[in-house]
């Protein structure tokens, strides 16, 4: 029987790079913008599903109706905002050194983003990757971002690898519930702002601080070099 090769399937915000809190203040800039009130830890709550879902929670916790113009602004608010803080996006500790310790050992390794490829881009040249060998795949190239399964699916067939030897390493619930939904593993990450007991809820069956924690335990998770 030949088995299966053993992938890693990357979130990004988060997961490899510190940048979830840039994320959550854009997104107040935007909402502030259309005179919308929101805590800013109810924004972080959202912070990786997608788009859509987050128009949804708004009318949840805001009782608004929003027009789709609105959205879009909303939208093109969250992006412009975003550019201002990319500034201070930095890689999370050991992040380069894991997909670089992977792409090495010849382990498929490809990074899944609830982000659209404007604002992704910039960011993953931060941690210098070799895309030929390393898919990206954003949301501007599926139909559904997490926490449907798709941009594991599609970062999955990439690669050529099945789901069921693939594990998801993402920061948030929102990526442990499309980690299960693909039928892949879930790693989940402390560098996002989830506790482990809310990642683990989730569905990871393993939690670890940071890129850099995972790499020292990856042989733990599968990932012989």
């Amino acid at each position: 029987m030949v088995r299966p090769r053993v992938a890693f399937l990357f979130d990004l915000d988060g997961t490899l790079v510190d940048s979830v809190y840039q994320h959550v203040l854009a997104w107040r800039e935007a909402l502030d913008g259309e005179g919308i009130p929101l805590s800013v830890w109810r924004i972080h709550r959202r912070i990786g599903m997608s788009g859509g879902l987050f128009s949804n929670m708004l009318l949840r916790e805001t009782g608004l109706t929003l027009t789709p113009e609105r959205i879009e602004r909303l939208a093109r608010g969250h992006a412009v905002a975003y550019r201002r803080w990319m500034k201070d996006v930095r890689p999370l500790p050991g992040a380069r050194e894991l997909l670089a310790a992977l792409t090495e050992a010849s382990i498929p390794c490809a990074i899944a983003t609830s982000g659209r490829m404007e604002s992704a881009s910039p960011v993953i040249d931060m941690l210098q990757v070799d895309r030929t060998r390393v898919p990206i795949v954003t949301r501007d190239q599926v139909k559904y971002a997490k926490p449907d399964p798709d941009l594991f699916l599609e970062a999955a067939d990439r690669l050529g690898v099945s789901m069921d030897a693939s594990t998801v390493v993402g920061d948030s619930v929102w990526d442990m519930l499309a980690a299960q939904r693909a039928r892949g593993l879930g790693i989940g990450l402390l560098s996002g702002g989830y506790g482990p007991d809310e990642l683990e809820r989730a569905g990871a069956y393993r939690v670890f601080d940071d890129p850099a924690d995972l790499l020292v335990h990856l042989d733990e998770v599968g990932g012989r070099r």
